[in-house]
C-alpha cells in the first residue's frame, strides 16, 4: 500500500491514496490529471519561483541546490529512493551542483524507463523586456509565462505528476522508472558526461536501463505534437588575427599598416555564401548522405507553414523573405543539411557612439551545424586548411590562428524503434493523431551521451509549442501542453509495458556485424545483437 499522500485542488486537507492495482490507462487517470492541473500550476509556480540560474554559481549555487533539495523531497514524498551524486568536476576553488538521482522500482524483472531533465535555467531580469517577472510564474490567456516553465522545469516535473496519479488511483506503475537531473545543462552540463559514463558500469544507477526519454526540446509548429528522431552536431571556430601589439589611432596610423580586420572580415567572407547559405569550405559536403525518394517523401506530410515561420523568424517586416522556397527545401537545410553562422567579432568596438580605433587583435567566431557521419575531427581539418588557404592569397604579414572550441557529433536515431512507437501511441491516445517525426537544427549532447554509454535506445519526447520562447524574454508553457505532457508520460509508460520479449539491457552479447545489422529486424539502435526482442 502506498502510503504517500498528496493535497487536493480544492483542499489543503491531505487525502490518503488508494491501494496499488495492476491495471492499464483508462480515463480515469486523463480525468484524474485534468482535475489537478491547479495543482500542478501551483507546484510549477514553486519551481518557477527558484532562480537556479547556473551561469552565475557565485551568486546562485545555493538555489540551484534548492531546487535539487525541491525536487528531492517531492521524489521521497512519493516513496522513491533518491540520492543527491556529487559532481565529478566539483573542486574546492569550483564548486558545483549534485546530480540527483530518483528511483520507482515496481519489479526488476520488468522493462525500466529513465527520464533526464534539468533544473537550472537560463540568467533572466524584468528590464531584459519581459512583460513580468520571470520568477513569478505567471497565467494569462492559458500561458504560464515564468523562466524554467518549459525549459525545463515544466516536462521535468511532469514526470512526478505522473507517478503520483497512479499512486492515488491505486495504478501500479507498469514499468521501472529512474530519473536523471541535472542542475548545470544551461551552462556546459559540467560533471554530467563524466557522471554518465561511471554510472553506466555493470551494477550501477543506469546499467539496467532500457528506454530513454528526453523532453527538452519542441514541436515544429504550435499545434502538433511530434517525436524527434534527428540531432545535428556542432562544430565551434574561434578566427584571431593579430596586427599589433595594442590598439592604434586611426588618424594617426590608418593607411599605413596591414590592418587585422580587414583580413578578418576578408577570411570570414570565403566561409559562407551570401543569398544562398552554401558552405564554402572544399569537402564539407563529402560525408554528407544523399537523400533517399523515401526520405523526401516523409516530408510532405509534416505539418509546417512557411509563411508563419517567417513570423517566428521575425523577418516580416525586415526582408521578408527566406533562403528557400518550400517546406522540404526549408526543413532539409534546418535539420538535414550542415550549415555555416558567423556569430561576431572579438576585439571590436561595439559600444554606441564613434571610436577611431584599428584593434590591435580581433577574433572572428563562427559555428557549422553537422550532420550524421560529419566527425568534427574532420571538419576542424577541413575549415583550418581552408583559412589558411585564404590568407595566404591576401599576402598579409599578419598573424592568424585557428581553433575549434569544441566539437559534437550528430545525433540520428530510428523512428521504427520501439520506444518511438511506443511514444507515437501514447501522443495518439491522447491527442487524437498520430504525431509528425521531425529532426532539429540544434544539438542535445546528452542525447549522444547517453546512447554512447548504454547503447539503449534514446528517444526526444518534446511536449512544449514552438512559440513557447525559452532562453528568451516571456518564456512561456501552455497550460495545455503542462496538463497532456502528463498525460502522455502516462500513456508512454503503459505503452512500453506492451513491447515484447526481455530486458534490451539484459543482453550484453556481441554487437552485430554491418552485415548482420541489416537483416529486417536488427535495430540500429538499443537492440545490437541476435536477442529476439
Amino acid at each position: 500500500i502506498f502510503e504517500t499522500k498528496i493535497m487536493s485542488t480544492n483542499s489543503t486537507t491531505d487525502q490518503p491514496i488508494k491501494k496499488a492495482r495492476t491495471s492499464s490507462l483508462d480515463d480515469s487517470y486523463f480525468e484524474y490529471v485534468e482535475a489537478n492541473k491547479s495543482l500542478y500550476i501551483s507546484r510549477l509556480a514553486e519551481a518557477v519561483a527558484i532562480p537556479s540560474v547556473s551561469s552565475n554559481l557565485e551568486v546562485h549555487l545555493p538555489d540551484i541546490n534548492r531546487m535539487m533539495d525541491w525536487t528531492k523531497s517531492h521524489i521521497e514524498r512519493l516513496n522513491g529512493k533518491t540520492t543527491l551524486l556529487p559532481n565529478p568536476a566539483a573542486t574546492e576553488e569550483l564548486p558545483l551542483p549534485p546530480i540527483l538521482l530518483g528511483e520507482f522500482t515496481v519489479d526488476p524483472k520488468k522493462k525500466t524507463v529513465c527520464v533526464y531533465g534539468h533544473l537550472d535555467v537560463q540568467p533572466a531580469h524584468k528590464d531584459d523586456g519581459w512583460d513580468t517577472d520571470p520568477f513569478v510564474l505567471t497565467e494569462k490567456d492559458g500561458k504560464l509565462f515564468g523562466r524554467g516553465s518549459t525549459d525545463d522545469k515544466g516536462p521535468a516535473l511532469g514526470w512526478l505528476w505522473t507517478i503520483e496519479a497512479h499512486q492515488n488511483l491505486g495504478i501500479e506503475l507498469p514499468v521501472n522508472v529512474k530519473l536523471l537531473y541535472e542542475g548545470m545543462e544551461e551552462y556546459g552540463s559540467d560533471g554530467m558526461f563524466e557522471a554518465i559514463k561511471s554510472l553506466s558500469k555493470p551494477g550501477e544507477f543506469l546499467n539496467d536501463v532500457d528506454f530513454f526519454c528526453i523532453s527538452d526540446n519542441y514541436w515544429l509548429g504550435k499545434s502538433k505534437p511530434c517525436l524527434t528522431y534527428g540531432l545535428r552536431g556542432l562544430a565551434y571556430f574561434e578566427l584571431a588575427v593579430d596586427c599589433s601589439q595594442q590598439d592604434l589611432h586611426s588618424g594617426v596610423l590608418g593607411g599605413t599598416l596591414h590592418e587585422g580586420m580587414t583580413d578578418l572580415i576578408a577570411l570570414l567572407n570565403t566561409l559562407v555564401e551570401s543569398g544562398t547559405g552554401k558552405i564554402l569550405v572544399d569537402g564539407i559536403m563529402d560525408d554528407v548522405t544523399k537523400v533517399t525518394p523515401e526520405e523526401e517523401k516523409s516530408y510532405e506530410t509534416i505539418d509546417f507553414d512557411m509563411e508563419s515561420y517567417i513570423d517566428d523568424c521575425k523577418v516580416r517586416g525586415v526582408s521578408d523573405t527566406l533562403l528557400h522556397k518550400d517546406k522540404t527545401a526549408l526543413l532539409m537545410a534546418r535539420w538535414r543539411f550542415p550549415s555555416l553562422s558567423i556569430h561576431g567579432i572579438q576585439g571590436a568596438f561595439a559600444d554606441p557612439g564613434a571610436k577611431t580605433v584599428i584593434p590591435a587583435k580581433c577574433i572572428g567566431k563562427f559555428s557549422m551545424r553537422l550532420v550524421p557521419n560529419q566527425r568534427p575531427e574532420k571538419i576542424e581539418k577541413l575549415v583550418k586548411d581552408h583559412l589558411m588557404k585564404e590568407f595566404e592569397k591576401l599576402n598579409s604579414p599578419n598573424k592568424v590562428e585557428v581553433k575549434m572550441l569544441h566539437g559534437a557529433k550528430a545525433w540520428l536515431s530510428a523512428t521504427d524503434h520501439p520506444n518511438y512507437q511506443a511514444a507515437a501511441n501514447a501522443i495518439e491516445q491522447v491527442y487524437g493523431s498520430p504525431p509528425d517525426y521531425t529532426r532539429e537544427g540544434g544539438s542535445i549532447p546528452i542525447t549522444s551521451a547517453l546512447e554512447d554509454a548504454t547503447q539503449m535506445s534514446v528517444m526526444l519526447l518534446p511536449v512544449g509549442a514552438c512559440d513557447d520562447m525559452a532562453h528568451s524574454q516571456n518564456e512561456k508553457f501552455n497550460v495545455s501542453n503542462l496538463v497532456n505532457a502528463t498525460k502522455v508520460f502516462g500513456a508512454y509508460l503503459h505503452e512500453i509495458a506492451k513491447i515484447k520479449g526481455p530486458k534490451p539491457s539484459a543482453c550484453r552479447c556481441e554487437p552485430l556485424t554491418e552485415e548482420e545489422l541489416m537483416v529486417p529486424g536488427a535495430f540500429m539502435r538499443g537492440f545490437k545483437c541476435k536477442c529476439e526482442m
